[in-house]
């Protein structure tokens, strides 16, 4: 008889594969639950979550772009190659609406945009 050591709540769970009708085991180890209605469920979220990557990845990749073009720009005309006043802007905007990740969150899209300082 095989048996799966799953996550569960913060622990670790054995499974039955020959007691959950899953003779390999596979929707659970999928996704985590041998429920069948849990199971499509999840990967219902699961597409939804993987559209939502696949949006935030062009976005980023677009933000990045024009964040160059910006700066290009900028520098160009003679400006400077930062606005730190324009970063602390982005910074606290991030920060209000997302909490101590959105700074982190901030800072990595100020980096994609214009390099490591």
């Amino acid at each position: 008889m095989m048996t799966d050591v799953v996550e569960s709540s913060g622990g670790l769970a054995r499974h039955d594969r020959k007691a959950s009708g899953d003779p390999t085991g596979a929707a659970a180890a999928r996704t985590g639950t041998d429920d069948s209605v849990a199971a499509e469920r999840i990967g219902e979220i699961r597409r939804r979550i993987d559209e939502i990557d696949r949006t935030l990845v062009a976005l980023w990749q677009e933000r990045a772009a024009l964040s160059q073009e910006v700066g290009a720009t900028r520098m160009a005309a003679g400006g400077t190659r930062l606005v730190l006043s324009r970063e602390r802007e982005i910074l606290e905007r991030f920060r209000t609406e997302l909490g101590a990740d959105g700074t982190q969150l901030a800072l990595l899209l100020l980096r994609a945009g214009r390099g490591p300082l």
